[in-house]
């Protein structure tokens, strides 16, 4: 096999681990996803991969955001491409600890309440500067 037919996953029962996290939605883009498996965020196995690293199904991943519970994933299909939801969600198979740990996760962050002005009565511009600033993190990071 040359290397020119290895390079090409298409139609095949495998695909490098950064093109199927992007194809499956986890990372809004593959260099994201590259990012995070040569940072060792991503698991194939139990093994540090590097973003070349092919998945086949049946791997099971775990993946550590920055921000957020780790999620134990099974890979349930190879995408041919980034499709719509259903289709990414259709590829992947999440255990129920790990949607377990995420809906607790999302339990606490929604318990912890919106941030609080520092001033009483209407707010002043540092104060109105910090509530914007709070919101966009709270935007961002949902």
């Amino acid at each position: 096999m040359t290397s020119s037919e290895e390079d090409d996953d298409s139609g095949s029962d495998r695909l490098r681990i950064d093109r199927w996290l992007w194809c499956a939605r986890l990372f809004k883009s593959r260099s994201a996803a590259a990012e995070a498996v040569r940072g060792g965020h991503v698991r194939v196995n139990g093994q540090r991969v590097k973003p070349a690293h092919a998945v086949r199904i049946g791997d099971a991943l775990q993946i550590v955001p920055r921000h957020g519970p780790e999620r134990d994933l099974g890979v349930a299909a190879i995408p041919q491409r980034r499709g719509p939801a259903p289709e990414a969600a259709a590829s992947y198979a999440e255990t129920a600890e790990s949607i377990e740990r995420r809906r607790k996760a999302a339990e606490e962050r929604a318990a912890r309440g919106s941030y609080l002005p520092p001033t009483l009565g209407k707010p002043d511009k540092r104060t109105r500067r910090l509530l914007l600033r709070a919101r966009q993190r709270g935007i961002s990071e949902t």
